[in-house]
């Protein structure tokens, strides 16, 4: 999604696992870009090209959780975000195995750690600017960072890993005369050099300084929530205008953007457009039709679209078909359905063939039964505690469930679902209609996606107060690790009382003990056992029912050019894209 969510928020995997497990076939029916080739674009370049000017149009049927760096984690927003906001670190800009390589975006190299790696030290580019012509320092990636994580709860919907580790007392950047007085986890003894001092030894740090909270934002430029509205640039576009919640947000070219410090941004077409609000369907049509270049969801074509191009062989060769690294899955609410039984006899009594089907079939990816996707270490995709017959569930196992907790008749409880996204409304009939076989009676409650998590979902109050015992979501990795995977989905400390992405609000001691040792074991292969255990106990604990291991059918015109899967958002990469009308 990640997401972070995915619209998820969340992001990153293992190129080298998940490529290798990219299915998709190798079909050479068809015409269209990429040769004929059904699925090209998961491994390789499509119609590569240096052609620069027009303009690239996006649409979406949600909107941005937030165009402020600090405040988003859906994933499509982070690939996006990178277009005017520059990070410190960014993942390989080329198909393949090398995709999800860290390599320097601001900074001048990759960070520089102490022996127990609490301790990381950046030094970044000399001559960096913003729109405005004035020079990035190191101070305006610090304040970028602090006023992310340590605002007084300004902001909620971003991840919170540097204010998880930082070695950092309380702090309200809005308090006080000085932002950053007393702020002394990142030292900046120059305009050049960033020094971090964590909590406990982290040897996976340098993967949190791909992620958007790392932008610079000049503190007499913030505005706090009303910063999205116009986000200062230091990118190769900037705000054409302001940015217009569910309507619009345009971007031109950032004259004072220099390509020589840049090796992520090509920076091809002179104009961005985004149409927000814009129906699923309608933007399917668009797309095959020419009018629009991406859909900036990046989740792929809806299940009418899908239907209709799957079999279509003179489109075979413009479709790509990639494990995008997601899970989607259902959260299980443990305030509201607080006996595990109760949350077991969920988990036994889901058709989870059905919810297959409803997510797309084969080509929307392999049915799940445990947490870990495929390609993290430590993920072992034959676990499944809840096994029942062509896996349509286990009637008997979910009544005894229902018995031992209290509850043989079955309850009541509400479904959340992003309105926008017709896949997760057709996995919650799906399920909905399952466990109305052992009386558990769940009614589907809609919400738009933008403020899913802030308002809805991930609101605790809400949550209680609306009887939400589940909510059907997606999470791709942070980056290709169990923790940089699962840790914001079950660790306790993640949980939030608005923005919570920890939905389940899974707080097991267990759990919650295994995480913090495995960012103490530098052995990966110790680290991937530890991963594994995790696994199981969220499993164990029915916080989370697994569906999919996610793939995507995307539709990418002739006229879109340099288009290429990018396992870290599990989507291209649109800081490639470009277009050629010609």
């Amino acid at each position: 999604m990640r997401k972070r969510t995915l619209g998820f928020v969340a992001l990153g995997a293992s190129a080298a696992l998940l490529l290798s497990a990219c299915g998709g076939g190798s079909s050479e029916t068809g015409g269209g870009s990429g040769s004929g080739t059904f699925d090209l674009g998961s491994t390789e370049v499509v119609n590569p090209s240096e052609v620069t000017g027009g303009t690239l149009k996006y649409a979406i049927a949600g909107d941005f959780d937030s165009t402020d760096p600090a405040n988003t984690y859906y994933a499509f927003n982070w690939n996006f975000s990178r277009y005017y906001a520059r990070t410190l670190l960014a993942f390989n800009p080329e198909p393949g195995d090398a995709a999800t390589e860290l390599i320097p975006d601001m900074a001048a190299n990759l960070p520089e750690a102490n022996d127990d790696f609490t301790e990381w030290t950046v030094e970044i580019q000399e001559g960096l600017k913003y729109e405005d012509g004035t020079e990035i320092t190191a101070q305006d990636i610090k304040y970028g960072i602090a006023r992310a994580n340590f605002n007084g709860g300004v902001f909620s919907e971003g991840p919170q890993y540097f204010k998880a580790h930082l070695d950092q007392a309380d702090h309200n950047v809005y308090e006080g005369s000085d932002p950053l007085a007393g702020f002394d986890s990142i030292e900046t003894p120059d305009d050049y050099t960033l020094v971090f001092h964590l909590k406990d030894s982290f040897s996976e740090f340098p993967n949190v300084l791909t992620q958007p909270q790392t932008a610079p934002v000049p503190v007499d430029a913030d505005r706090g929530e009303l910063y999205q509205e116009h986000v200062v640039s230091s990118g190769p576009y900037k705000f054409d205008g302001d940015y217009e919640p569910g309507v619009r947000l345009n971007l031109e070219r950032n004259e004072h953007w220099d390509a020589s410090t840049d090796a992520v941004r090509p920076a091809l077409p002179d104009r961005i457009e985004v149409e927000i609000g814009v129906n699923q369907d309608e933007i399917d049509e668009r797309l095959v039709n020419g009018e629009i270049d991406v859909d900036l969801a990046g989740v792929g074509v809806g299940p009418a679209m899908n239907t209709r191009l799957v079999d279509d062989e003179s489109v075979q060769g413009n479709l790509d078909n990639p494990f995008s690294g997601a899970l989607r899955y259902v959260n299980i609410h443990t305030p509201i359905i607080e006996d595990v039984a109760c949350r077991q006899a969920i988990m036994y009594a889901a058709d989870r063939d059905s919810m297959w089907r409803a997510w797309g079939g084969a080509t929307g990816g392999d049915l799940a039964t445990n947490l870990l996707p495929p390609a993290i270490p430590g993920s072992d995709p034959e676990s499944n505690l809840y096994p029942s017959t062509d896996n349509k569930g286990d009637i008997e196992a979910a009544e005894a469930k229902l018995e031992e907790c209290g509850e043989a008749d079955g309850f009541k409880t509400n479904i959340a679902v992003r309105v926008e996204r017709e896949k997760d409304v057709q996995t919650a009939e799906a399920l909905q209609e399952s466990l109305a076989r052992v009386g558990i009676e769940a009614e589907i409650k809609s919400f738009p996606s933008a403020d899913f998590f802030g308002q809805y979902a991930g609101s605790q109050d809400y949550v209680r107060e609306n009887n939400i015992g589940m909510s059907v979501s997606g999470w791709g990795p942070d980056w290709p690790t169990g923790y940089g995977f699962a840790s914001k989905i079950t660790h306790g400390d993640a949980i939030m009382e608005t923005g919570n992405f920890n939905t389940s609000e899974l707080d097991d001691p267990e759990v919650n003990g295994l995480w913090d040792d495995a960012l103490k074991t530098e052995d990966p292969d110790e680290r991937a056992s530890i991963y594994a255990q995790i696994d199981t106990l969220v499993m164990e604990n029915a916080a989370i029912l697994p569906v999919v291991f996610d793939k995507t059918l995307i539709y990418r015109s002739d006229e879109l050019t340099n288009a290429y899967y990018q396992p870290a958002y599990m989507m291209y990469d649109f800081m490639a894209l470009g277009v050629d009308r010609g």
